[in-house]
C-alpha cells in the first residue's frame, strides 16, 4: 500500500488527462466543463485529492482517509453556488473514482503477483478509496450549504439575485431593480465576464481589471457582480476603448477578460452579457493564449471551430507551412489581408518599412501550398482560427 501510494504520487501526465476528461464529462462534468474557472478548479480538485489520499496511505497505509478539507476543493463549493448549481455537480468525482480505481489496480499488479497479497491489497484500497471519495463529498457538501446560507445575506448577495432576476427575464421592473444595483439600466451596455483560472492569482486582480474597464469606458459607476470567488460579471454604460484597456491589462497577466458587444437598454443588458458568456467559452474551448476578447473577435471563428478537428484540418490545409513558421510571417499576412491588400496600410499598422513587409509576404508566399491571391478567404479565416487557438499538435493534412 505505501509503495502504490508513492507512485500515485509520480502519476504519467496521460493518466491524470484521462481522470480530468472523466470528471468533467456525463450531465453534470459537461455544465462544469462548459465554464473554464469551474473547469480548472475540478482539474486542480482531483490533483488535490490524489495527493491527500496517497500521503495518508504513506503515512499510515490502509487506515481510513479522513475528507480532504483543503483550500481547493472547499473552494469549489464557493464557485458552484455562485453559479446557482447545487452538490448534484459533486458525482463528477464519482466519474472519475472509476479512472482513479482502474489505474490503481494497475499499479497494484505492478507491485506483486501474489494472489493472496493481491486479494488483500485490493480489498483494503477499493474500500479507502470508496469511503475517501464519499467522505469528501459529503464535506463539500456540508460547505456548499455554508456558502448558500452566507450568500443570501449582504450587498453582493442582493445583486447577484436582482441580476439573475434581470436576465432570466422574471417581471422585476427596472426601477426596483436599477435601486437594487445601483446602475442605470436605461441607455448602452457593455458587458463583460472578468475571470482566472489560475490558482495563484490575486483575486484583487479582477477587480481591478473590472476598473480598467470602466475607466475605458469612462463610466464612473459600474456594476460588479461577484459570479463566484475567480469571476466577476462586469455592465458598463457606453463602449469600452480596447486599445487603452489591452495596454493597461498587460500589468494583470493572469486575468482574462470577454467582452460582449455594446447593446441599448434593458434586452442590451442581457444580450450583451450573454454574448460575453458565449466568448468565455469560446476561448476556454480553444485554449486560447489571448487575454482580451470580443464578441466581435471570435464571432466568425466561434463558427468555424464547432468541430475542433475539422477546423485544425482546415487550418493546415489553407496555410500549409506557413502554419508554424515564424509568427510575425502570419502577422504580415493578417494585417494585409485585413487592410484589404493595401501593403503601405498593412506596414504603418504593424510599425514596419514598407519594404520589410514586403519581404515578410514573399516569404509566408513560399510557404503557402497556393498561391495568396488564389486563396485570399481560406488563408484570412484559417489566420483568425490560428490566432485565436491555443497550441495544439498540427493536424494530418
Amino acid at each position: 500500500m505505501r509503495r502504490g501510494a508513492e507512485l500515485v504520487l509520480h502519476l504519467p501526465p496521460a493518466w491524470l488527462d484521462e481522470l480530468d476528461e472523466a470528471t468533467l464529462s456525463g450531465p453534470h462534468g459537461q455544465q462544469i466543463a462548459a465554464d473554464p474557472v469551474l473547469a480548472a478548479a475540478i482539474r486542480r480538485a482531483n490533483r488535490s485529492n490524489l495527493l491527500h489520499w496517497a500521503a495518508a496511505n504513506i503515512r499510515a497505509p490502509g487506515q481510513r482517509v479522513p475528507a480532504n478539507l483543503a483550500e481547493v476543493p472547499l473552494g469549489i463549493a464557493r464557485d458552484l453556488v455562485r453559479r446557482g448549481l447545487d452538490d448534484t455537480m459533486l458525482d463528477a468525482y464519482r466519474s472519475g473514482q472509476s479512472v482513479a480505481l482502474r489505474h490503481w489496480i494497475e499499479i497494484v499488479f505492478s507491485l506483486t503477483s501474489d494472489p493472496q497479497e493481491l486479494r488483500a491489497v485490493l480489498d483494503v484500497s477499493c474500500q479507502s478509496i470508496a469511503a475517501f471519495v464519499e467522505d469528501t463529498i459529503v464535506a463539500v457538501a456540508a460547505q456548499i450549504t455554508r456558502e448558500r446560507a452566507a450568500l443570501t445575506q449582504g450587498t453582493h448577495a442582493e445583486r447577484r439575485e436582482a441580476v439573475t432576476l434581470l436576465l432570466d427575464g422574471a417581471p422585476l421592473s427596472p426601477r426596483r431593480a436599477e435601486q437594487r444595483l445601483g446602475y442605470r439600466l436605461t441607455g448602452a451596455h457593455t458587458a463583460a465576464v472578468v475571470w482566472s483560472d489560475d490558482p495563484d492569482t490575486d483575486l484583487g486582480a479582477l477587480d481591478r481589471a473590472a476598473d480598467l474597464l470602466a475607466t475605458a469606458a469612462g463610466d464612473p459607476q459600474p456594476l460588479t457582480v461577484l459570479a463566484s470567488a475567480a469571476t466577476r460579471w462586469v455592465w458598463v454604460h457606453g463602449t469600452p476603448d480596447l486599445a487603452r484597456l489591452r495596454a493597461e491589462a498587460t500589468d494583470l497577466p493572469a486575468v482574462r477578460i470577454a467582452i460582449g458587444p455594446c447593446r441599448p437598454d434593458l434586452d442590451g443588458f442581457r444580450r450583451s452579457h450573454l454574448d460575453a458568456l458565449t466568448v468565455q467559452r469560446i476561448l476556454a474551448r480553444l485554449a486560447s493564449p489571448q487575454q482580451i476578447a470580443t464578441h466581435a473577435d471570435i464571432e466568425l471563428v466561434a463558427l468555424c471551430t464547432t468541430d475542433g478537428e475539422r477546423a485544425a484540418r482546415f487550418v493546415g490545409s489553407a496555410l500549409g507551412d506557413l502554419e508554424t513558421a515564424a509568427p510575425e510571417l502570419r502577422e504580415a499576412v493578417r494585417a494585409f489581408l485585413s487592410t484589404g491588400c493595401n501593403a503601405t496600410a498593412a506596414a504603418a499598422r504593424l510599425y514596419l518599412h514598407r519594404n520589410t513587409l514586403l519581404r515578410r509576404l514573399a516569404r509566408a508566399e513560399r510557404l503557402l501550398p497556393t498561391p495568396l491571391s488564389d486563396s485570399l478567404l481560406p488563408v484570412g479565416v484559417a489566420l483568425e482560427i490560428h490566432r485565436w487557438r491555443g497550441t495544439a499538435p498540427r493536424a494530418p493534412r
